[in-house]
């Protein structure tokens, strides 16, 4: 081994991630995000069944600008997750792998998130 002090392998503080990793990672943690906010929907929906009392608190919380934008951030992780099981459907038929299919994918899969994230807040909140 030489006297250099590079690194012999890229690692994360030299190597930039490409967007098409990127966005596969971010398909798993959204897959994490979107459990935890099945459970607190859940959670919600137990509060309707137990009564006024506990929907007051609930309905008080939800109605909350905070919690409208982590419903709107929750809707955005669920489509980006959406959309990326999608486009790993199709790389499962073993369609989009050639050129720069992957990163155009990538982009589509990133446009169509955050596209339907906006009409769905737009159609839910009424903004």
């Amino acid at each position: 081994m030489s006297g250099s002090k590079t690194p012999l392998s890229p690692h994360l503080q030299v190597y930039r991630l490409p967007l098409v990793a990127l966005v596969s990672i971010s398909h798993r943690m959204c897959g994490v995000i979107n459990g935890i906010g099945y459970a607190i929907f859940i959670i919600f929906l137990l509060s309707i069944a137990s009564g006024t009392e506990f929907y007051s608190i609930s309905h008080i919380i939800i109605s909350s600008i905070y919690a409208k934008i982590l419903m709107s951030m929750w809707v955005f992780s669920f489509y980006l997750h959406l959309s990326n099981g999608i486009r790993h459907l199709a790389w499962d038929f073993g369609y989009g792998f050639s050129g720069k299919s992957p990163l155009i994918s990538s982009l589509l899969v990133l446009s169509s998130a955050v596209l339907l994230t906006f009409f769905t807040v737009l159609l839910y909140f009424g903004i």
